[in-house]
């Protein structure tokens, strides 16, 4: 994974890039009908139900738009919210608020969509000992902040990128000439450039994963659209020997059901890739 100070490098990028997206050479609105020493306060007010997240990723917004703006937090992040709460006020420069009011949003109405989703598959899973883990499958240029939403719903953070983990899926297997061989030719590669890097293998069969334990120096086995009785074969086959993560088309008719097969975690997609942004706002107050 990677670590906090490449983490926080990502987010100053999103939100550098971002303003320079949405404000470009300034926010003539603004400008043009705010006294520029016109001094305002805002609520950021809650329109929806679920889990609020992204309350300290609008903080840093607010704070590298103007330094000067306050920021009083209500509610904080991972909290259930309903209909009419208040999460936040800001107060300062009004020509900044409203200059950052856009990003804070899009993101936080994300960013809640994404840990409320989560916090709904993992309540799914409360008594087992699978874990609902994400994937890749994030919106490109803001996986940082989708992934940070997907740890305050309740969920773990697979790989970050194709740099933080080895993960040699089919394709990788077919191209390699098979499973074993594909395996082998890894632990090479980091030997010889000597990274310290954990390797996942996608398994498409029982045989497959059989070759997988013949190899050995796996961290996790990907246990990839099996049906629940092969997976329950799979988890014992493994036993001990690393970890196991069932994928593919699981949905939250049948998380429980994998759950129960006894893998360690459960992958999915859907946690960024398909979810409904919450409804906030951003209203003056007086």
């Amino acid at each position: 994974m990677i670590s906090q100070e490449q983490f926080e490098k990502e987010l100053e990028l999103i939100i550098a890039n971002a303003i320079r997206e949405d404000v470009g050479e300034g926010d003539h609105t603004s400008l043009s009908c705010i006294p520029s020493d016109a001094k305002g306060k805002a609520k950021l007010l809650v329109k929806d139900d679920g889990i609020i997240a992204g309350v300290e990723f609008a903080i840093q917004v607010f704070k590298t738009v103007d330094a000067g703006l306050k920021v009083e937090t209500l509610i904080n992040d991972g909290s259930k919210v309903k209909f009419g709460d208040i999460v936040l006020y800001v107060s300062g420069s009004s020509q900044s608020i409203l200059k950052a009011e856009r990003l804070v949003l899009n993101a936080m109405q994300r960013m809640s969509a994404i840990a409320t989703k989560t916090r709904f598959f993992a309540d799914l899973l409360e008594g087992t000992k699978t874990k609902v883990l994400d994937t890749r499958k994030t919106t490109p240029g803001i996986r940082a902040i989708e992934k940070w939403a997907v740890k305050i719903g309740g969920g773990e953070n697979h790989r970050f990128a194709l740099y933080d983990m080895i993960m040699i899926k089919d394709n990788h297997i077919d191209f390699a000439g098979g499973v074993s061989q594909a395996i082998e030719q890894t632990k090479t590669y980091l030997a010889k450039n000597k990274l310290a890097i954990k390797i996942i293998v996608e398994a498409r069969s029982l045989e497959e994963i059989q070759k997988i334990l013949d190899c050995g120096g796996v961290y996790r086995i990907l246990i990839d659209n099996f049906n629940y009785e092969d997976t329950r074969k799979a988890v014992a086959l493994i036993d001990d020997a690393c970890l196991t993560e069932s994928s593919g088309g699981i949905t939250e008719e049948t998380i429980r059901k994998y759950a129960e097969c006894g893998v360690d975690y459960i992958s999915s997609g859907a946690l960024t890739h398909s979810v409904y942004n919450m409804d906030l706002s951003l209203k003056a107050v007086d």
